[in-house]
């Protein structure tokens, strides 16, 4: 049961002892606090509250949740598949919990992209750029027949891309430095300072 939020902070490289180089993305995880434990029986499923990254003011709900911890700004709740019992309300999750070969699955929100045309988004093809095709190399086509006088549910069609919460599974972490930073290799989803949940698998 290793788990923790984290930050994404920039991609960089790692050098093996046979010289490969590995790419890799450093990310500051932790520490959190655990500010809320709900178990089976109280509320029908198992989960843990993480809290992450100090916070300058709180309102009043805040506040009151956060009653006898550090003021903290990002609250996120992770199920879990065992038992959350064992947890206790106000202990500090850290990067010390993972070592290094763990391998571990990331979520987080991909970019947003904006409203984009069929071809980015679904990946269309396109017409062809003669025999009558001016204007409509990038077009959607056809949407449908025409009896049924109304789109129907699930068309691809242009629309806003990204933003969307993304999880990228078998990922190793290369190195565990000072700080609580994780060097993972790969990509992980998100910009820059964005918040990330790591699990090990």
């Amino acid at each position: 049961m290793k788990f923790i939020l984290a930050k994404k902070l920039e991609m960089s490289q790692v050098f093996e002892p046979n010289g490969a180089v590995v790419p890799v993305t450093l990310v500051q995880a932790g520490p959190c606090f655990i500010t809320q434990v709900k178990t089976k029986e109280k509320d029908g499923y198992s989960a843990v509250q993480l809290g992450f990254l100090p916070s300058k003011k709180l309102n009043q709900p805040e506040a009151g949740h956060l009653k006898d911890l550090p003021q903290l700004s990002v609250l996120r709740e992770m199920r879990l598949e065992e038992d959350a019992a064992a947890l206790e309300r106000g202990a500090t999750v850290e990067a010390g919990q993972f070592a290094i070969g763990d391998v571990v699955e990331v979520s987080g929100t991909s970019k947003g992209k904006g409203f984009q045309g069929v071809v980015r988004r679904h990946h269309f093809h396109g017409h062809p750029s003669s025999h009558g095709h001016k204007d409509q190399q990038r077009m959607p086509g056809s949407i449908g027949p025409g009896g049924i006088q109304r789109v129907l549910k699930g068309r691809r069609m242009a629309g806003r891309m990204g933003g969307e919460t993304v999880t990228v599974k078998n990922l190793k972490i290369v190195e565990i430095r000072d700080g609580g930073i994780l060097a993972i290799k790969g990509a992980v989803p998100g910009a820059r300072n964005s918040i990330l949940e790591i699990r090990a698998q």
